[in-house]
């Protein structure tokens, strides 16, 4: 974090002195004009570090280059560049012309609360439903807030939950601001590139019995290194032998391979082996629906008589916190699920978009190949959904950013869907050349 947060802080540098205004002097005026010779109580509150993901891409829209490529943006790009509004999306809006704008219930539509839970759970929750509450969320980020405050209230005093090492960096954001302790378990070798699979199962046997384990439901994030189905089979095993409660954060269901079914499996695994756990979706990847901030938490008990009391304790969250959810991206995901037609055309997009993915990760690594990269970068390939943890060095995407305007985080995490046919070349050049000239 701390060198993905140094290379940010020299780009932004640099791109503020190519300004033809001074940062520093926009700054120093709108200070001057602002100041008052009264005492503030604010005056201790510090300077929080920009998000070292958001960071970058503030940083690539400052970037005056002609050349600039950003693939540090977690958002679906077409072979143009383009954002993508899907076509299923547009015909549901069609209909939804004129619905209502007034205020919602504060657990949600209860048809877009069904149809979630039934679209990542499928047939294994027949017969189960009344043991499962599922609310509509701010997203899969509001979901991951209102569970963890949950875990915060009603789980044991001192319950920790363990997020990958690496994860998604709200993670553990999310676990200080809710009060929540949260910790790191092995993951992924960086050496290999590849799953750390003894080390993660180690750390689960060393964690206290009953904790609370994040695992990604597919497509991690940011590795893009999933478990196979038999090594999923194998956590399970260990997680109840220790009687720890699965999390499972679903950002990508569909989008990662293009089979709904197949990127369930491990949710449809926790569910089926009897777990209580949680679950939090997000629509922003699979629907394109990022600025809609479309989700659900799920939470499934052994007892359907604590449902009630669940529900109850989750809304009174919910309305202390937003009070209720916005419609629209709700209501267009109910729309789709539910007609046959629009199911049928959303799942013919996600396959669309997921191979293209697909695509762009076996150009570059053919482009890598052609100039003769020193190293195995099979990985890009044997990894799935949007990132690739490509393996490369601080100082070598530092060298990438500054001399290519090639946009990504410090880790050396890509966004696949910022690749496309017109910059597959020159940002295999730009590795080329870092991996030559900078160590």
């Amino acid at each position: 974090m701390q060198q993905q947060s140094d290379i940010l802080s020299k780009v932004t540098s640099r791109l503020q002195n190519s300004l033809f205004i001074p940062f520093d002097t926009i700054m120093e005026n709108n200070n001057t004009a602002a100041s008052t010779n009264k005492p503030s109580l604010f005056e201790g509150v510090p300077l929080a570090p920009a998000d070292p993901i958001l960071g970058v891409s503030v940083a690539f829209k400052a970037d005056p280059s002609p050349n600039k490529v950003d693939v540090s943006v977690g958002a679906y790009r077409d072979d143009n560049g383009k954002p993508v509004v899907l076509k299923c999306v547009l015909e549901a809006e069609r209909r939804l012309l004129g619905a209502s704008k007034e205020y919602l219930t504060i657990d949600g539509i209860p048809e877009f609360n069904r149809a979630s839970a039934q679209l990542l759970y499928g047939d294994a929750m027949k017969g189960q439903e009344k043991r499962m509450v599922t609310v509509q969320s701010l997203s899969g980020t509001g979901a991951l807030r209102i569970g963890i405050i949950f875990i915060r209230k009603y789980l044991p005093a001192g319950t920790t939950v363990y997020a990958s090492r690496p994860t998604w960096t709200n993670h553990h954001n999310i676990c200080k601001e809710s009060g929540v302790p949260s910790k790191e378990y092995a993951y992924y070798d960086n050496k290999n590139n590849r799953l750390d699979f003894e080390g993660m199962l180690r750390d689960m046997e060393n964690a206290p019995n009953g904790s609370v384990f994040l695992l990604h439901l597919c497509a991690h994030n940011p590795t893009g290194c999933d478990p196979t189905n038999e090594q999923w089979g194998i956590i399970a095993d260990l997680m109840e032998k220790k009687k720890h409660i699965p999390f499972i954060d679903c950002a990508y269901q569909g989008y990662a391979s293009g089979d709904l079914d197949r990127d369930a499996y491990s949710a449809r695994l926790f569910f089926k082996r009897g777990f209580e756990m949680f679950s939090s979706q997000s629509y922003s990847k699979n629907f394109g629906l990022y600025g809609e901030r479309a989700g659900a938490l799920t939470i499934v008990s052994n007892n359907p008589e604590n449902v009630p009391k669940m529900l109850s304790q989750i809304k009174m969250d919910i309305r202390a916190m937003y009070s209720n959810p916005p419609t629209h991206g709700a209501r267009i995901v109910a729309t789709v699920l539910a007609d046959p037609e629009l199911h049928a055309l959303w799942i013919t997009e996600l396959k669309q978009m997921s191979n293209r993915i697909i695509q762009m990760r076996q150009a570059l690594l053919d482009a890598l190949r052609v100039r003769n990269v020193p190293g195995d970068w099979t990985h890009i390939t044997s990894q799935i959904g949007m990132f690739t943890y490509t393996g490369l060095t601080a100082p070598q995407v530092e060298f990438i950013i500054k001399k290519y305007h090639i946009y990504m985080l410090g880790s050396g995490r890509v966004s696949v869907a910022g690749l496309n046919t017109k910059n597959i070349n020159y940002v295999a050049d730009a590795i080329a050349d870092a991996v030559a000239n900078a160590k």
